[in-house]
Protein backbone atom coordinates (compact mmCIF):
# COMPACT_ATOMS: atom_id res chain seq x y z
CA UNK A 1 0.00 0.00 0.00
CA UNK A 2 2.88 2.37 0.79
CA UNK A 3 4.36 2.05 -2.71
CA UNK A 4 0.95 2.55 -4.30
CA UNK A 5 0.34 5.72 -2.25
CA UNK A 6 3.78 7.08 -3.14
CA UNK A 7 3.11 6.23 -6.79
CA UNK A 8 -0.18 8.14 -6.80
CA UNK A 9 1.47 11.18 -5.17
CA UNK A 10 4.37 10.89 -7.63
CA UNK A 11 2.04 10.85 -10.63
CA UNK A 12 0.06 13.78 -9.20
CA UNK A 13 3.34 15.68 -8.70
CA UNK A 14 4.34 15.07 -12.34
CA UNK A 15 0.97 16.27 -13.61
CA UNK A 16 1.24 19.36 -11.42
CA UNK A 17 4.68 20.10 -12.89
CA UNK A 18 3.25 19.75 -16.40
CA UNK A 19 0.23 21.98 -15.87
CA UNK A 20 -1.26 24.28 -13.21
CA UNK A 21 0.22 25.62 -11.01
CA UNK A 22 3.84 24.99 -11.96
CA UNK A 23 4.01 24.75 -15.77
CA UNK A 24 7.66 23.81 -15.26
CA UNK A 25 8.02 21.40 -18.18
CA UNK A 26 6.62 20.79 -21.65
CA UNK A 27 7.32 17.07 -21.36
CA UNK A 28 4.07 15.13 -20.97
CA UNK A 29 4.02 13.18 -17.68
CA UNK A 30 4.44 9.42 -18.03
CA UNK A 31 1.38 7.44 -16.99
CA UNK A 32 3.13 5.25 -14.46
CA UNK A 33 3.36 5.15 -10.70
CA UNK A 34 7.00 4.06 -10.83
CA UNK A 35 9.91 6.43 -10.36
CA UNK A 36 11.16 7.97 -13.60
CA UNK A 37 14.47 9.81 -13.08
CA UNK A 38 14.39 10.95 -16.73
CA UNK A 39 11.27 13.06 -16.09
CA UNK A 40 12.03 16.62 -14.89
CA UNK A 41 9.71 16.47 -11.87
CA UNK A 42 9.91 13.39 -9.69
CA UNK A 43 8.83 12.70 -6.12
CA UNK A 44 10.46 10.35 -3.64
CA UNK A 45 9.22 9.34 -0.19
CA UNK A 46 11.57 7.25 1.94
CA UNK A 47 10.03 4.11 3.38
CA UNK A 48 9.82 4.58 7.16
CA UNK A 49 11.69 2.12 9.34
CA UNK A 50 8.90 2.23 11.92
CA UNK A 51 5.63 4.10 12.28
CA UNK A 52 3.93 4.90 15.56
CA UNK A 53 0.82 2.74 15.84
CA UNK A 54 -1.17 4.99 18.20
CA UNK A 55 -0.67 8.05 16.00
CA UNK A 56 -2.96 6.60 13.33
CA UNK A 57 -5.92 7.56 15.49
CA UNK A 58 -5.07 11.28 15.66
CA UNK A 59 -2.33 12.07 13.18
CA UNK A 60 -4.32 12.30 9.98
CA UNK A 61 -6.94 14.69 11.30
CA UNK A 62 -6.08 16.26 14.67
CA UNK A 63 -2.32 16.76 14.46
CA UNK A 64 -2.43 17.75 10.81
CA UNK A 65 -5.28 20.24 11.21
CA UNK A 66 -3.08 23.37 11.58
CA UNK A 67 -1.12 22.38 8.48
CA UNK A 68 -4.28 21.65 6.50
CA UNK A 69 -5.84 24.98 7.49
CA UNK A 70 -2.71 26.86 6.41
CA UNK A 71 -2.65 25.04 3.09
CA UNK A 72 -6.29 25.95 2.53
CA UNK A 73 -5.61 29.56 3.52
CA UNK A 74 -2.80 29.77 0.95
CA UNK A 75 -5.01 28.45 -1.85
CA UNK A 76 -6.40 31.86 -3.00
CA UNK A 77 -2.85 33.25 -3.12
CA UNK A 78 -1.72 30.21 -5.09
CA UNK A 79 -4.58 30.69 -7.58
CA UNK A 80 -3.84 34.40 -8.13
CA UNK A 81 -0.09 33.86 -8.48
CA UNK A 82 -0.70 31.01 -10.90
CA UNK A 83 -2.72 33.28 -13.19
CA UNK A 84 0.02 35.94 -12.99
CA UNK A 85 2.69 33.30 -13.67
CA UNK A 86 0.72 31.99 -16.66
CA UNK A 87 0.44 35.52 -18.07
CA UNK A 88 4.17 36.06 -17.56
CA UNK A 89 4.87 32.74 -19.28
CA UNK A 90 2.64 33.70 -22.18
CA UNK A 91 4.20 37.14 -22.70
CA UNK A 92 7.86 36.59 -21.77
CA UNK A 93 8.30 32.86 -22.31
CA UNK A 94 9.28 32.18 -18.70
CA UNK A 95 7.98 32.44 -15.16
CA UNK A 96 9.92 34.93 -12.99
CA UNK A 97 12.37 32.96 -10.84
CA UNK A 98 11.17 34.32 -7.48
CA UNK A 99 7.54 33.64 -8.32
CA UNK A 100 8.35 30.12 -9.51
CA UNK A 101 10.26 29.36 -6.30
CA UNK A 102 7.43 30.74 -4.17
CA UNK A 103 4.83 28.66 -6.03
CA UNK A 104 7.07 25.59 -5.79
CA UNK A 105 7.46 26.23 -2.04
CA UNK A 106 3.69 26.22 -1.56
CA UNK A 107 3.31 23.04 -3.60
CA UNK A 108 6.14 21.29 -1.73
CA UNK A 109 4.51 22.23 1.56
CA UNK A 110 1.20 20.74 0.38
CA UNK A 111 2.88 17.50 -0.62
CA UNK A 112 4.72 17.21 2.71
CA UNK A 113 1.35 17.58 4.45
CA UNK A 114 -0.21 15.04 2.06
CA UNK A 115 2.51 12.50 2.89
CA UNK A 116 1.97 13.08 6.62
CA UNK A 117 -1.83 12.90 6.39
CA UNK A 118 -1.53 9.73 4.28
CA UNK A 119 0.24 8.14 7.27
CA UNK A 120 3.44 7.54 5.32
CA UNK A 121 5.74 9.44 7.70
CA UNK A 122 5.81 10.13 11.44
CA UNK A 123 7.82 13.36 11.17
CA UNK A 124 5.57 16.38 11.52
CA UNK A 125 5.92 18.57 8.42
CA UNK A 126 7.68 21.88 9.09
CA UNK A 127 5.78 25.17 8.83
CA UNK A 128 7.89 26.58 6.02
CA UNK A 129 8.13 27.09 2.31
CA UNK A 130 11.16 25.39 0.84
CA UNK A 131 12.26 28.09 -1.54
CA UNK A 132 14.89 27.34 -4.10
CA UNK A 133 15.35 24.66 -6.70
CA UNK A 134 16.05 21.13 -5.50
Amino acid sequence: IFNFNVGVLRWSWRVMNYRFPMNSTDKYPPFTLASRPDYPGDLEVDYPEKLTNWAVLVKWWLLALPQILLCWAMEPLLQVLTVIAAAALLYTGEIPRGMFEFLMGIVRWRYRVAVYVSLMRDEYPPFRLDLGSR
